[in-house]
């Protein structure tokens, strides 16, 4: 299987049990934990568009986004959404998967790995 890399925090269990899932099935990963190495921007335009828009891609039910002030939450334009997440990076769902060929994905389950990567 071509390189995955996957984007997330270091101590999110989430993260942690995408990364032990793909590890039991031997699929070559690289992890980069996003608040040590910022996200490029053209990265997180491609995902929102992949994903459906920048509501898929941001954890709206997350403590992060629910500490935000009522004028942040109304972010309503790229350029906002970009600028949200440069400030608080832990609003991205995790893991965001990148497959090589540039296919995104967000989230942890084991059934939606076990598809996506066709492992059993």
């Amino acid at each position: 299987m071509s390189t995955l890399t996957l984007y997330g925090l270091t101590k999110c269990s989430t993260c942690i049990k995408a990364r032990q899932w793909l590890d039991a099935h031997g699929i070559s990963h690289a992890f980069v934990d996003y608040r040590d190495h910022p996200l490029d921007p053209a990265l997180l335009r491609d995902a929102a568009a992949q994903l459906g828009g920048w509501e898929k891609l941001v954890n709206r039910a997350s403590m992060t986004w629910r500490n935000l002030s009522d004028a942040q939450r109304a972010v309503s334009d790229e350029a906002g959404w970009l600028a949200l997440i440069e400030a608080y990076p832990a609003l991205v769902r995790r893991p965001l998967a990148v497959a090589a060929d540039g296919e995104v994905g967000v989230g942890f389950s084991e059934k939606a790995y076990t598809k996506r990567f066709d492992a059993a």
